[in-house]
């Protein structure tokens, strides 16, 4: 049986998919393979796929600091994919706040 990855480069994925599928794959990169971002891997993460000169020049080590700290809501100095999803969830719904107008 083709393994989940044969079976997306097998054809052309939906955009939901390939968001999905985009997330997926960003968390497993950096985690290192223990399924957990540290402080260090949430560093890398942010350094290399936030490429918005705006957004990256209003982060601090103490924001990355700040952010780990709320997203690590088990408190065991990483995050998992249930934490990461969470902020990510938040990110994604401030933006579309902004593009439509809206408040927070």
């Amino acid at each position: 049986m083709p393994s989940n990855k044969s079976l997306s480069s097998a054809r052309s994925m939906a955009r939901m998919e390939q968001a999905i599928q985009n997330v997926v794959d960003l968390f497993s990169e950096y985690a290192d393979g223990d399924g957990k971002l540290n402080r260090e891997e949430l560093e890398k993460l942010v350094e290399k796929e936030i490429q918005n000169p705006e957004l990256k020049a209003k982060l601090s080590a103490g924001d990355l600091d700040e952010a780990m700290g709320r997203m690590d809501r088990n408190r065991d100095g990483e995050i998992d994919f249930k934490e990461f999803m969470k902020c990510l969830s938040f990110v994604a719904l401030r933006c579309y706040c902004k593009k439509m107008g809206k408040g927070h």
